[in-house]
């Protein structure tokens, strides 16, 4: 950030967009949702961020590229907003993402698995053969469809 921002200059939203990595449809959208509180207007009804507003979008842009969702972060943000705070709501936050992220790991790794047994299962022949073509269909008939 510049040394300016730093020192209080607030900045429009495509700058501020700029500074922080977030589009600026997007800083709207926090705004609407109330993750980032409604910054300060110029006459013209220009939106001005300041350096607390850019801190806080870094931390939102963080916190989705980690996969938060939306509700995990409005509670972070709460916590951050309140520091005399106990870290423990901030660990269980992260914990249970933590889950999710060790679940989707386990089911891609499955994913990852099958994908290597049709391919190693497949013949080369004709589509008639096809191991591939065979677990698909098998799939869709014992799937959700059935």
């Amino acid at each position: 950030m510049s040394q300016d921002n730093a020192a209080g200059e607030a900045v429009p939203i495509g700058e501020a967009a700029r500074k922080s990595g977030v589009k600026v449809p997007t800083i709207r959208y926090y705004e609407q949702i109330g993750l980032l509180a409604a910054p300060a207007r110029t006459g013209g009804n220009r939106r001005l961020f300041t350096h607390d507003d850019l801190r806080r979008l870094a931390f939102i842009r963080h916190a989705r590229e980690l996969g938060f969702d939306v509700e995990a972060i409005r509670a972070l943000l709460s916590l951050q907003d309140h520091p005399e705070q106990s870290c423990a709501s901030a660990d269980a936050i992260a914990r249970a993402r933590l889950v999710e992220v060790e679940d989707r790991i386990a089911r891609l790794g499955a994913l990852r698995d099958e994908l290597a047994r049709m391919i190693d299962e497949c013949a080369c022949g004709r589509v008639a053969e096809c191991r591939v073509i065979e677990t698909l269909a098998a799939t869709h008939r014992h799937g959700a469809l059935a």
